[in-house]
């Protein structure tokens, strides 16, 4: 998150809508995978993510320029495409964008450093 976004003093989303969001794209998850033994976007294997987690053109710009940078190995990068694709579904968005890239590689970053 950018420090602008921490700092703001306006209220948050409440509990209950997150929830909400929650709970529809754990919904949006079974149906995506209905009918075969993943549960979740994290357990997709990478045919599953090749169907599922196509970004649109400025994500994919986002993840060569990413990878190019910041040297991703092949597992990071698959971890980043399914990141992306739950915070699309927290969004209610079908496709993958930009935005939904650019978080997912700044949390992958967070990650690095606490660890």
């Amino acid at each position: 998150m950018k420090y602008s976004e921490l700092a703001d003093r306006r209220e948050g989303e409440s509990s209950t809508a997150i929830r909400e969001r929650v709970e529809q794209s754990r919904e949006i998850q079974r149906e995506r995978f209905r009918g075969t033994k993943v549960h979740c976007n994290a357990h997709m294997p990478p045919r599953f993510i090749r169907k599922f987690c196509e970004p649109d053109a400025a994500g994919h710009r986002m993840l060569e320029l990413a990878t190019d940078r910041l040297g991703l190995s092949a597992r990071s990068y698959t971890r980043i495409l399914k990141v992306a694709r739950t915070i699309a579904d927290l969004a209610g968005s079908d496709g993958i964008r930009e935005n939904h890239i650019s978080k997912a590689i700044q949390y992958r970053s967070l990650d690095r450093k606490t660890m």
